[in-house]
């Protein structure tokens, strides 16, 4: 397979329409697949093998739908497609010769005129819109479907403004010279690229942008500032249905979902916190000059050029925000003598560090979801990932990976339990004291989030699940099993002074406080027990007046 494209779809009357029109158009070795999002389509779907159908019973929103698509896919291209578009024929063969592996690749595109109203009394005929009476008359109307590509207007050149929306830009057109020519951004409606580089630039991020909206600018945006191109081809075309007129022919996810999804992304590209940019927004805008920016460029040219890293460290820090509120201030006070950027990622509003929030229940799953988050909003070299209730010492931060492609733990670790203050040491490769190179964590997490969802998918969640997910562990890099998410190793090394790992009630794994607990015994090396910890004193009987010293 050269293509999938990739349909979501919910309420869409003319879905059925639109896999009809890419089957007669398509020429080259191209699938559909189709997610119906909360409803079953009516009308209903041609069967025909080159389609494919999942259904939702209830709404997982616009871009998990994609993502969900993406997944089936073998092809070496992906292309998301609204469910309401027409095509030239052989518009696939036609984007797919020229396609570069670096592009993401849009036809030029018409507007599609889908409907009219006919006036079943006098016959009057109306342009596609919110369904009403008869202007003429006031009689019943019925929806004619005509299905044409109008010829004007024809849109090759796009921009975004400075609120991150969309925008014709019919003046640069006189910069586009020859068949295949750079835009600024695109409408989200149709594009094409590698379904690795969908996969590598997270093309349709379902967590932090959420279900729906700033599609083009998203794409525009992640194109261009990790050093790929965005490209329009005039040899073939593509035409789109425009609604904006709502009723019962208006867009089919709620508008407040929008409203927040364009201040997430006028934070993201507006501050330059997009984790995967090799350029800043500024290169963009630079390159080239926009309408409504000049006050923006002057800003940029008073400051450095290029993206400015606040530290070559960061930290990632998770929560389920369940944890006792003594023991998170109290690590949160901690990890804040570091003294280096935090991005905290939470189930719920938190008030430390660049706060994320994802807005799911607590699991693995989400847990992956909250790593990878925070890994893409951090510009730092070097991650640390901490978890929310383990007493960080500030010497853990000291230490600088020697390697890229390695995982490094901190072993000067103690687990302490929180009501008697017993302690506890035996070396072990925690997932709360990795420390490695950013663009290694971020290929990890992405993995690990794809390879999370489709064994909950395929499993249910249920017991087996739960199985896979232990045997493909929480530590990067520390077994050979075949669930491992990837093959790079792991090294270690000890900081000046212990962290704490404090036991509790919520811990989502559990302390073996006897070495018989453990099956093989070499994972017990070092095992001590202990009233006091070097760096931090006696805990036994006193863990509370540790926790009050730093609050």
């Amino acid at each position: 397979m050269d293509l999938s494209i990739l349909i979501p779809a919910r309420n869409e009357m003319f879905l059925r329409r639109t896999i009809e029109d890419i089957l007669e158009n398509m020429r080259g070795d191209t699938e559909i697949i189709t997610v119906l999002d909360g409803k079953w389509a009516d009308p209903s779907i041609p069967i025909d093998p080159n389609v494919t159908i999942i259904y939702h019973s209830e709404s997982i929103g616009q871009r998990a739908a994609t993502n969900e698509a993406a997944k089936l896919s073998t092809a070496k291209y992906v292309a998301k497609c609204d469910a309401h578009c027409a095509f030239d024929e052989g518009f696939d063969v036609k984007m797919m010769e020229d396609m570069q592996d670096d592009w993401t690749l849009v036809p030029a595109m018409k507007n599609l005129h889908a409907f009219s109203w006919v006036c079943k009394e006098c016959g009057n005929t109306r342009y596609q819109g919110k369904s009403g009476e008869c202007p003429r008359c006031g009689g019943e109307e019925k929806r004619d479907v005509v299905w044409i590509a109008k010829p004007n207007p024809y849109t090759t050149s796009m921009r975004f403004d400075r609120d991150m929306r969309f925008q014709y830009w019919r003046e640069y057109k006189q910069h586009q010279k020859g068949d295949i020519v750079e835009t600024m951004s695109l409408l989200g409606a149709f594009w094409m690229c590698t379904r690795e580089k969908y996969f590598e630039l997270n093309l349709c991020d379902e967590v932090g942008h959420g279900s729906w909206g700033q599609q083009g600018t998203e794409v525009a945006c992640k194109t261009w500032l990790s050093g790929g191109k965005l490209m329009v081809t005039k040899k073939t075309w593509f035409a789109h249905m425009f609604r904006t007129q709502g009723g019962d022919f208006g867009f089919p996810y709620p508008n407040p979902g929008v409203s927040k999804t364009r201040n997430f992304s006028k934070d993201l590209w507006l501050n330059d916190k997009w984790g995967k940019a090799k350029y800043p927004l500024s290169w963009l805008i630079k390159k080239f000059n926009p309408p409504e920016w000049e006050d923006y460029k002057e800003k940029e040219e008073k400051t450095a050029p290029a993206i400015i890293k606040t530290s070559e460290k960061g930290i990632v820090y998770c929560t389920d925000n369940r944890l006792d509120e003594k023991i998170m201030k109290a690590c949160q006070k901690q990890l804040s003598k570091a003294e280096i950027e935090i991005v905290s990622v939470s189930l719920k509003p938190l008030d430390f560090g660049t706060n994320i929030v994802i807005d799911e229940p607590r699991g693995y799953l989400t847990l992956f979801k909250q790593q990878l988050a925070g890994l893409e909003a951090l510009k730092a070299d070097y991650i640390f990932m901490c978890d929310h209730d383990v007493l960080y010492h500030p010497t853990h931060f000291m230490f600088t990976p020697p390697q890229e492609d390695v995982y490094y733990y901190n072993e000067n670790i103690w687990r302490v339990k929180a009501d008697t203050g017993d302690a506890l040491f035996y070396y072990a490769n925690q997932s709360n004291c990795l420390c490695a190179h950013r663009e290694t964590l971020l290929k990890h997490y992405a993995k690990r989030v794809e390879i999370t969802e489709e064994m909950l998918e395929k499993l249910k969640g249920g017991a087996e699940y739960r199985r896979f997910i232990r045997r493909m562990g929480f530590e990067p890099g520390t077994h050979g099993r075949k669930e491992r998410v990837d093959t790079l190793n792991h090294s270690s090394y000890m900081s000046a002074f212990p962290n704490i790992d404090i036991r509790h009630k919520g811990n989502l794994t559990a302390t073996r406080w006897s070495r018989d607990k453990f099956r093989n015994k070499r994972y017990t090396h070092g095992w001590q027990k202990s009233d006091r910890i070097p760096g931090w004193g006696i805990t036994k009987g006193r863990f509370d007046v540790i926790l009050n010293g730093i609050v």
